[in-house]
């Protein structure tokens, strides 16, 4: 498991960068990462900076109320979920995550821990909050990868 604290914003956006080049490692048609972490721990605020890291220039915004925002590029698809409200199997379904796509899809789903179903994923990161600071914990099981982001992290 990969440790670190994090001091402020800039750090959990730097951090969603290194998260980005690990994602960019996994070879599969579909990326999925289990967010977890109490309300206003940095799980939007580290998607934003995986995002931005590509070039996306837009909003992003938590998906509290919508359970779902799509970010679209040529080669990839972005489903940032967020299930802090549901309570129903069905409520899930309808976001049809396992959708076909002719680009590579990359899943975040925030509170996995009230999906209904088992999915499985690639990355499980954790957000703690310590006083003004974060403490990120990543999970995977695919060793490379946490050392991959520990690598680019710490570069930039």
């Amino acid at each position: 498991m990969l440790e670190l604290i994090l001091s402020d914003e800039s750090d959990t956006l730097k951090m969603g960068a290194a998260v980005m080049c690990a994602i960019n490692g996994i070879e599969s048609d579909a990326v999925e990462i289990h967010l977890s972490g109490n309300l206003g721990a940095g799980k939007t605020t580290l998607i934003r900076g995986i995002l931005q890291s590509t070039g996306w220039e837009g909003p992003v915004t938590s998906p509290s109320y919508t359970l779902c925002e799509e970010y679209e590029f040529d080669s990839q698809l972005f489903l940032h979920v967020d299930l802090y409200r549901i309570s129903e199997s069905e409520d899930v379904e309808i976001l049809d995550l396992d959708r076909k796509t002719s680009k590579q899809k990359i899943i975040f789903i925030e509170w996995p821990e009230n999906l209904l179903a088992s999915r499985s994923s690639h990355l499980m990161i954790e957000l703690i909050h310590l006083d003004h600071k974060r403490q990120i914990r990543v999970q995977s099981d695919i060793t490379e990868i946490e050392s991959l982001i520990r690598a680019n992290y710490e570069k930039t």
